[in-house]
């Protein structure tokens, strides 16, 4: 089935707008007419979905670019591609979480500190 980019914006929830940038960022292509017009079809929905996962993981655009032929191709390849960029931004979140786990305590111990001054 084929649809326009307000059909597909429906179909996800994603805006208009946000297609347009998956677009832009090569996350998401679509077949245009002769006018211009965007035609999208059933599997672009499933794909967007994706896209919109992998964004609410904390994943960026660029990040998600890495692997984005994996989202259509299924070889090993591609595969081991996806894989290996999800692992790489896996270790930069838990690098990230760790440092504001450092900087809360640092903050909890000045707090502390504070309150033994006033007390």
């Amino acid at each position: 089935m084929k649809m326009r980019i307000g059909e597909l914006s429906q179909q996800t929830g994603a805006s208009q707008r946000a297609l347009r940038y998956y677009e832009e960022k090569g996350l998401l292509t679509s077949v245009r007419t002769s006018s211009g017009q965007r035609h999208y079809t059933d599997d672009h929905v499933a794909r967007v979905k994706l896209i919109q996962d992998f964004l609410a993981a904390g994943m960026s655009s660029r990040v998600i670019a890495e692997f984005a032929p994996c989202m259509s191709r299924r070889d090993a390849q591609w595969v081991q591609r996806a894989s290996e960029a999800m692992s790489r931004e896996r270790d930069r979140l838990s690098g990230a979480i760790a440092e504001l786990v450092k900087t809360r305590a640092a903050l909890e111990d000045l707090m502390a500190a504070h309150h033994r001054d006033l007390t």
